[in-house]
């Protein structure tokens, strides 16, 4: 990835996760932007997503985040002066839940540790 596609990819970040934010959805939950990956024509661009709650709750914001595509995309074409403002489309990032996984695995595995400090 060249370093011009690295910054467009980290200002549209950037934006959406502020934008995100001020949402009116209530469909809409925690939402945390982790990364976009735009393609090199802007044409299109995947905005990665992190959401806080049961399965339920993570198909709800999606569906919320797809219905509000447009205020989203007038807000990056507002904000950012590009040559085209992509279209965007949302996915679930599951990297965050593993990372939280993993560290009550690690947690788990290292009882000696909080038997030392009792």
């Amino acid at each position: 990835m060249s370093d011009r596609m690295r910054r467009v990819n980290e200002a549209l970040r950037e934006v959406l996760s502020e934008a995100v934010g001020d949402l009116k959805d209530p469909r809409i939950g925690f939402v945390t932007v982790t990364g976009v990956d735009a393609s090199r024509d802007l044409r299109h661009a995947v905005v990665y997503v992190s959401v806080l709650g049961s399965e339920r709750k993570r198909k709800a914001t999606l569906a919320g985040l797809e219905s509000s595509r447009g205020l989203l995309q007038a807000r990056v074409n507002r904000e950012l002066r590009i040559k085209r403002t992509p279209q965007l489309a949302f996915e679930y990032d599951p990297t965050v839940e593993r990372g939280v996984r993993l560290t009550q695995l690690i947690d788990d595995l290292s009882p000696g540790d909080r038997d030392a400090d009792d």
